[in-house]
C-alpha cells in the first residue's frame, strides 16, 4: 500500500523558510483548522503564546498531489550537507543550452527570494543533462534540474 510523504525541515524560521519553498514549487500555506478564519484566530483559541507561533509551519500542494511540507523551529542551526535533498525538476524535458537557460533563469528568480547558488554542473551526455546547486535561505541544498 502506497502512503502519504510529508517532508521535514529543521529551520530557524519556519514562516520565512515556509513563504520561500511556496514560493520555489508553487504551493500555498496550509490553511488554520476548519472553524477559524486565520492561524491567529486559531492559536489564540489554543492558547498559543505570540513568542511560540513561529515554531511550525506548513505549505501544500494546491493540486494536492505533492508531499506536504512541514517546518519545525530547532535550536540549533545547519552543521552539514545534507544527506536527502530536494531536485526542483525546473527544466523538464529540455536539452542542452535550452535546459541551462531554463535552469539559470529559475537560480537567478530564486536568488531574488533568498536562495543561494552554489554551483553549476555542465551537461555532460548521455548520463549527466546539467543541473545547479542551490542553498535555501538557512543553508538546505537543493537542486535545479
Amino acid at each position: 500500500m502506497a502512503r502519504d510523504v510529508q517532508i521535514t525541515f529543521d529551520c530557524a524560521d519556519p514562516a520565512a523558510l515556509a513563504a520561500f519553498w511556496a514560493d520555489v514549487l508553487g504551493y500555498r500555506l496550509q490553511d488554520p483548522p476548519k472553524g477559524f478564519e486565520s492561524w491567529d484566530q486559531a492559536l489564540d483559541a489554543f492558547g498559543v503564546p505570540p513568542e511560540r507561533r513561529n515554531d511550525a509551519s506548513a505549505v501544500l500542494d494546491p493540486e494536492g498531489n505533492g508531499p506536504r511540507l512541514f517546518f519545525q523551529r530547532v535550536p540549533e542551526g545547519k552543521q552539514a550537507k545534507n544527506r536527502v535533498h530536494l531536485d526542483v525538476r525546473a527544466a523538464p524535458g529540455l536539452t542542452g543550452d535550452e535546459r541551462m537557460a531554463a535552469l539559470e533563469a529559475e537560480a537567478e528568480r530564486l536568488v531574488g527570494h533568498g536562495a543561494t547558488r552554489l554551483q553549476r554542473f555542465e551537461p555532460a551526455p548521455p548520463l549527466g543533462a546539467g543541473h545547479i546547486i542551490m542553498a535555501d535561505p538557512e543553508g538546505n541544498e537543493f537542486c535545479l534540474d
